[in-house]
């Protein structure tokens, strides 16, 4: 009896490369496919069968791919595209980079799709701050009365509509979407390339009115 407790209790023991034994390894390994891996032999793992007997426990390749392949890793060096071929957009984080922006040409024109589209991106990640019409009046910015005292206010807010900014380019906007600039962080991991020239788009339509 108590050699097999110590037995028991020696297969506790985890550290560095490895956690144990898996006494309920169908908490350890996921039905699903597992993307960056592959496994063909379907008796892989028959001595943990937890799946309802369909294969064993280690079996990770899927039946409806004619490789049988899950996703695999990317070659070395490979640099992601966007939908439209575009490579990553790689300006600067700097007053220089912001400075070159002013000469990038957006790749949308004003058309009523792309504008409304715009609409719907502002809306989501810049009204609450610039405001509906570009004001810097939005919810962030007044802030809110509790018990009569102003909380989260955040004076500063660019008044998008001002003639400052309107002089402003959209290859500007898209930059600072990008990186941020003064109060505003950085969205660049938000929003996609494509929708922050968008949102660009959109900044200088409301700018007019």
């Amino acid at each position: 009896m108590g050699a097999s407790a110590a037995i028991f209790l020696a297969g506790c023991k985890a550290g560095g490369d490895y956690q144990g034994t898996e006494y309920a390894p169908n908490m350890y390994h996921s039905v699903a496919y597992e993307s960056l891996s592959q496994i063909t032999d379907q008796d892989a793992g028959w001595y943990f069968n937890a799946l309802d007997a369909r294969s064993g426990e280690f079996y990770n390749s899927n039946p409806y791919n004619p490789y049988k392949m899950n996703l695999r890793q990317p070659p070395k060096h490979v640099v992601k595209r966007e939908t439209h071929g575009w490579l990553p957009y790689r300006g600067a984080n700097d007053t220089t980079g912001l400075r070159l922006a002013n000469r990038l040409v957006n790749p949308f024109e004003a058309t009523p799709a792309i504008l409304d589209r715009g609409k719907v991106l502002y809306e989501t990640y810049c009204k609450h701050c610039h405001g509906a019409k570009g004001g810097g009046d939005g919810k962030v910015a007044q802030g809110v009365k509790i018990d009569d005292v102003e909380h989260s206010s955040y004076p500063g807010v660019a008044n998008l509509r001002g003639d400052a900014y309107k002089k402003i380019t959209e290859g500007h906007i898209f930059h600072v979407i990008t990186y941020g600039k003064g109060l505003m962080g950085a969205h660049g991991s938000q929003v996609s390339e494509e929708d922050r020239w968008k949102i660009a788009k959109y900044v200088k339509e409301l700018q007019k009115n």
